[in-house]
């Protein structure tokens, strides 16, 4: 594993109890940074913060994102604990059901919205004027190769994802002048509880798109991310990086 130096900044996560979100906290952690862990899962938290056993750098805060309170609150808990937020890590995000577009329930769709979207919105909302005051910001969100594709029975977050594509590429446009980094990826499926959430087809499907063969791991996107998030990457924003396994044609 090549070392990442994060030490002295302060990471946030969402979605950070489980999954792609609790392998990249797990690697900042490594990397040195401290890291609070957003999650609206508060039973999930315990168990991550007792997983990662790093009490001394590591925080919890009982996080929805896609409610503004919620998420000013946790950023004022989390300013007023560490005194700066240096990297984000937007990574909290549900798939959603499986349906036509014509037949997607509007309740599913519009939580589908609210949490994969919106709420990468509310978290930078919150966030970015933080990292505009100090000159200095990383941050990631976390879109889908679904966000470029378009996944038949998945419209909802296949539109949500695609849509944390173009918010990158403008706030990312927006804080190139303030040393502030804001990047995206673009996994292909990784094995995680989001997978019960969707159908045994639509899981077939996914990983008959990928040409390596296999689904994503998920220390192989936490490799990517302590890099984006990290100072050496002084240059790049507004841009998107593939984990597709050479499904991505653009």
């Amino acid at each position: 594993m090549n070392q990442i130096d994060l030490s002295h900044r302060h990471a946030v996560v969402t979605g950070g109890a489980q999954g792609l979100g609790l392998s990249i906290a797990t690697r900042l952690v490594a990397s040195g940074a401290s890291v609070s862990l957003w999650d609206r899962d508060a039973d999930a938290l315990k168990l991550a913060f007792g997983q990662l056993q790093a009490p001394s750098v590591l925080s919890t805060e009982t996080v929805d994102v896609s409610q503004p309170d919620s998420v000013m609150t946790a950023t004022e808990n989390t300013i007023q604990r560490y005194g700066k937020i240096d990297i984000l890590v937007a990574s909290a995000g549900i798939a959603g059901p499986n349906f036509k577009s014509w037949d997607y329930p509007f309740d599913a769709w519009k939580q589908v919205i609210d949490i994969n979207l919106t709420g990468v919105f509310l978290c930078c909302r919150a966030i970015v004027p933080h990292m505009l005051r100090q000159n200095y910001g990383r941050i990631v969100n976390i879109s889908s190769i679904a966000g470029k594709e378009g996944n038949p029975t998945a419209s909802g977050y296949s539109a949500a994802k695609a849509g944390v594509i173009a918010f990158t590429k403008s706030l990312g446009k927006e804080t190139a002048l303030n040393n502030i980094a804001v990047n995206c990826i673009t996994p292909a499926a990784a094995k995680t509880r989001i997978f019960d959430q969707v159908t045994q087809e639509h899981v077939d499907f996914m990983l008959s798109k990928i040409p390596r063969g296999r689904f994503l791991k998920v220390d192989e996107v936490s490799s990517m991310v302590a890099w984006l998030v990290s100072e050496e990457n002084s240059f790049t924003t507004a841009a998107v990086f593939d984990l597709s396994g050479g499904r991505a044609t653009y």
